[in-house]
């Protein structure tokens, strides 16, 4: 059995206000993240994730030569890693812009390890969900068509089940594991049966079945 340490995961910091990312970076590293990378603006946090390949990029929103949406955009784009955006109180418009990006979750300033490191959890999961999703198949058109039907599955399970997100995924992905079929499969059948069975919850379209 090796002794060595083992590390957390590991953490690019993009924030370009040196004070604030001082803090951030001392406290991912009391809540045992290992921070491999520190940038001042987003053209800096892209080339290092490229360098670096992190398990996950905490970057802010607004940040000099390439503001952290964009940023987020071409790191999520790669595939390099999850992103954890910061943004002001007074920013919260972006969220939406951020999402559509390809951040999976954010963290509004100022913030503590109670708001941080349930985000960094929240992001690696849907991120990890991502991956095995896109895994099963090589076309970028059914690797999309196969995450809607993953997210619209895991909605149906989460109102129906009780289920948490992540206890949602999972009962997709062990399903599609058991019957030997993909998780996109397993995701449509939820849908269908929904569609055809339970009576529709909140207004939800008739059409579907047509469009099936």
């Amino acid at each position: 059995m090796s002794s060595e340490h083992v590390a957390g995961p590991r953490v690019l910091v993009a924030e370009d206000e040196a004070l604030i990312r001082l803090d951030l970076v001392e406290l991912l590293q009391g809540e045992g993240y290992e921070v491999v990378g520190q940038a001042g603006n987003g053209e800096e946090a892209v080339k290092l994730a490229r360098e670096l390949t992190p398990d996950l990029v905490v970057m802010d929103v607004k940040m000099p030569h390439m503001d952290g949406i964009t940023a987020a955009s071409i790191i999520a784009e790669e595939r390099i890693a999850p992103v954890v955006m910061l943004t002001a109180f007074s920013q919260r418009e972006l969220i939406d812009r951020a999402r559509e990006a390809g951040a999976m979750a954010y963290v509004v300033k100022p913030f503590d390890a109670s708001d941080v490191v349930p985000a960094i959890e929240l992001a690696m999961a849907r991120y990890a969900e991502i991956r095995a999703v896109e895994a099963e198949v090589e076309d970028l058109h059914e690797r999309l068509a196969s995450r809607k039907a993953v997210d619209q599955a895991k909605g149906l399970l989460m109102e129906g089940l009780g289920l948490s997100e992540p206890e949602a995924f999972r009962w997709i992905q062990k399903t599609a594991m058991d019957l030997r079929k993909s998780m996109r499969e397993v995701a449509e059948g939820v849908i269908d049966h929904s569609n055809a069975g339970a009576p529709t919850k909140k207004g939800k379209k008739k059409s579907a079945d047509a469009d099936a």
